[in-house]
């Protein structure tokens, strides 16, 4: 033990009044301790057991039966009162573990407290009663102090480690965050001039690495990171360059694009008021197309009804035939009977001419009759050759008739056919006009459309200018950077590290 060691053991144990008396009191009591130590410990474990706080800090029984065993041990070599410097190792050792694991002073202060009680108690069960008298009293007092004064001894020491162990472990913090804030500074400064030398365009510095230990990586990576920027920066400004080439093409076909749409706007506007005329020509069209629809089925009907009239008219004809032919058969009749009553008068002439005077009356008479038979049969040839000239006209009628009823017939046929192919073109014509009308209406919206488009192409046109502006800006900008013109300036090790980054994430 250290003189310094020795020193604070002295001065303890003369402020507790611990001397070689205490000392043999204390080794009095060691039967007793004994006896009283296991309960107390089994009751103190128990209480350790059902307290979540402090259970925690033991793995189970076992645990639990080792350190009521250390307990036992450590107790006895206390009632033994050799205060010694195996003593001060041993209460050290439990006060660096107590510092160790996080158990707090609060805890092995109720430890001693549940310790202290049962074991005066104890004591006071074992000693009681005693004889009267200023002696005994006296001894029991001397015995409990003892007692009282090895756990107070025994705690101060407990609490003066853990707070020693506290203090030094303050004190290693502290110097640790002085050497870390020192190698900060450090590496800040390193750092500092690296950034300085990015903020002036410079991509070609690196950052030192002979750093301390907590800064290597960071100095690793940050000249990683100005390699991938390096790198990266000049990608960008072959990129840049290349765009502008592209947005220079761009913009020339984007206005010659935009020339062309106008025109061909202009051609569709033009086409669109073609075909607006186009199409109210139609419709007219279509309209005189449906009108001589209609006037074509008028006289359709009007011809249907000439050609009844005619075929009615053909049919009275030759009721008329029918009738003059009957009519023929009566007149000769009647001439046969002329003829015959003119051969009876004939007949009877002769024979009053036979008769003489006496038949000149009837000769007379038969001389009348003749006559008249005469008048009727020259009358009767009258009427058939008046009928037959009429027979001979209704014929020629009837024939004109028939040929005007196959020429009605003919010509109805004709309507018909020429109605179908009105009504053909009156569709037709209709149809036209409603596509015409719809492809009107489209090229309309092919009209809208193409000035959209042609807007369009201007705008396009005017950003692409505009862009074109902006990445001449941007490769001026980029050719202030000091950068290599490589994507092989990276490291092969940069690249798998990003690659297996990326692949983590």
């Amino acid at each position: 033990m250290s003189v310094e060691a020795d020193k604070n053991l002295t001065e303890r144990l003369a402020f507790l009044e611990i001397d070689q008396k205490t000392c043999k009191t204390l080794n009095s009591l060691r039967p007793t301790l004994g006896e009283l130590l296991g309960g107390v410990l089994d009751k103190f474990y128990a209480k350790v057991a059902s307290t979540p706080q402090i259970s925690g800090f033991f793995n189970g029984k076992p645990h639990m039966a080792a350190a009521k065993n250390a307990q036992m041990q450590h107790w006895d070599k206390v009632s033994k009162g050799t205060f010694d410097p195996d003593y001060v190792k041993g209460v050290t050792a439990i006060g660096k573990a107590h510092a160790r694991i996080g158990l707090e002073p609060r805890w092995y202060i109720g430890g001693y407290s549940m310790l202290m009680t049962e074991l005066v108690a104890g004591m006071l069960v074992k000693h009681w009663p005693f004889p009267f008298g200023k002696q005994h009293a006296t001894a029991l007092g001397e015995k409990l102090g003892a007692l009282i004064k090895a756990s107070m001894l025994d705690m101060d020491y407990s609490i003066s480690v853990y707070l020693d162990a506290l203090e030094d472990r303050r004190k290693q913090l502290e110097a640790e965050r002085l050497q870390f804030e020192a190698d900060q500074r450090l590496a800040m400064e390193h750092l500092s001039r690296g950034l300085e030398a990015l903020a002036r365009g410079d991509f070609e510095s690196r950052m030192e690495t002979d750093l301390p230990d907590n800064f290597k990586q960071m100095a690793l990576d940050y000249n990683e990171t100005v390699v991938r920027l390096n790198a990266s920066f000049a990608s960008i400004r072959r990129a840049s360059e290349e765009i502008l080439d592209g947005t220079e093409t761009i913009a020339k076909a984007s206005d010659e694009l935009a020339m062309r749409t106008a025109k061909q706007a202009a051609g569709i506007q033009e086409s669109s008021t073609a075909l607006q005329q186009l199409s109210v020509s139609v419709g007219q069209t279509a309209s005189n197309a449906e009108r001589a629809s209609l006037a074509v089925h008028d006289t359709q009907q009007q011809a249907r009804s000439s050609g009844d009239v005619v075929s009615r008219a053909v049919d009275a004809m030759a009721e008329i035939e029918k009738s003059s032919t009957e009519i023929s058969k009566i007149i000769g009749v009647i001439d046969e009977i002329a003829f015959q009553t003119n051969l009876l008068a004939l007949n009877a002439g002769v024979e009053a001419a036979r008769a003489g005077d006496a038949g000149k009356g009837f000769a007379v008479v038969a001389q009348e009759v003749r006559q008249l038979a005469q008048r009727s049969a020259d009358a009767a040839k009258e009427i058939k050759r008046l009928i037959s000239q009429s027979t001979n006209q209704v014929n020629e009628g009837v024939g004109l008739v028939s040929n005007t009823g196959a020429a009605l017939g003919d010509m109805i046929s004709r309507i018909d056919t020429i109605h179908a192919i009105v009504s053909e073109i009156a569709t037709a014509a209709k149809d036209q006009a409603t596509g015409l009308k719809e492809v009107n209406q489209a090229t309309i919206s092919m009209d809208t459309l193409t000035h959209q488009n042609s807007t369009m192409v201007e705008q396009t046109s005017a950003e692409t200018r505009r862009l074109r502006s902006e990445v001449e800006s941007l490769v001026k900008l980029l050719g202030q950077l000091n950068t290599r013109s490589g994507e092989g300036d990276m490291p092969a090790g940069a690249e798998r590290r990003g690659t297996a980054s990326r692949k983590a994430a």
